[in-house]
């Protein structure tokens, strides 16, 4: 089994059981269990194990296993993200930002980064804002389209 295997089936077994909220704790919990992990390693075995944010009762987040071997498909989990923690989605031109609740950026993006959406160049997450970046004014719009919830 390569070293990745290894590290990223502790980091699994390592979030179901601690609640580490940020990618500096994660790689701080993997560097003492003597997987010392960039930065860089620690996004990609996350993105690479579907890892999401959740609330947790004190008010912050932590990382989260999905239920099944590999979580819902994408389309599904950006449709329950959004309903959760939509805020506002604004379109200048080629790009849009989108809020929403905090902790909550990196899963859409990460989310949108592993779909085949039609125009979309990339997307950057903070905390609770992303930039998506289209390809064009048209595909932007598109795109605003399907994040943008329906009224009720």
């Amino acid at each position: 089994m390569q070293v990745k295997e290894v590290r990223q089936r502790f980091l699994r077994e390592l979030v179901e059981r601690e609640s580490l909220g940020t990618q500096e704790e994660v790689a701080a919990a993997l560097a003492r269990a003597g997987f010392p992990a960039a930065q860089a390693t620690v996004s990609r075995d996350i993105r690479d194990l579907n890892l999401v944010k959740v609330p947790t009762a004190d008010g912050g987040h932590r990382y989260h296993v999905p239920a099944g071997p590999a979580g819902p498909a994408p389309e599904v989990r950006l449709g329950r993200l959004l309903a959760e923690a939509y805020q506002s989605l604004a379109r200048a031109n080629n790009l849009l930002v989108l809020k929403v609740l905090p902790g909550n950026a990196h899963a859409v993006g990460a989310v949108l980064d592993v779909m085949t959406v039609p125009g979309l160049l990339g997307t950057i997450a903070g905390d609770d804002t992303l930039l998506l970046v289209a390809q064009d004014e048209a595909a932007a719009k598109a795109l605003e389209g399907m994040l943008r919830p329906s009224p009720l």
